[in-house]
């Protein structure tokens, strides 16, 4: 069985996460918040970001019969929630427009997205090499 992604997939998941964190980055730069705010959203979508592969990695291992132990598994999610908390959080206190607000959430679930899908697509056109 053939799990290889067709390129015109990897290039649409490549695109979607260079586009989400872009403009995820570019709203930051623009924003008229304080240093610190700026580091607080950049810190939770580096955080997010790696939580949400990690949690596709160690999801996609129990699937395949790979050991994961049950509190890294726990840790994952804890993560992937934990980010996802904290940046509706901190979006619902600060002080901007809600059209702001909403640009930051989807380029956030954006970005996340297309992490964990590029993430897939890189393992299943390994495995597929390896074949």
């Amino acid at each position: 069985m053939n799990n290889q992604p067709s390129s015109a997939f990897v290039g649409a998941t490549w695109l979607a996460l260079i586009v989400g964190v872009l403009m995820y980055l570019v709203g930051l730069w623009n924003a008229g918040m304080a240093l610190n705010e700026k580091g607080y959203y950049l810190t939770l979508l580096l955080y997010g970001l790696f939580a949400a592969v990690s949690l596709q990695k160690s999801t996609r291992d129990r699937m395949e019969g790979t050991p994961v132990t049950a509190m890294y598994f726990g840790l994952c999610w804890m993560s992937v929630l934990s980010a996802v908390v904290l940046i509706a959080v901190g979006l619902w206190n600060a002080a901007i427009a809600p059209s702001e607000k909403g640009f930051y959430a989807m380029a956030f679930v954006l970005s996340l997205f297309a992490a964990i899908t590029v993430q897939k697509n890189v393992r299943d056109t390994a495995r597929a090499s390896a074949i």
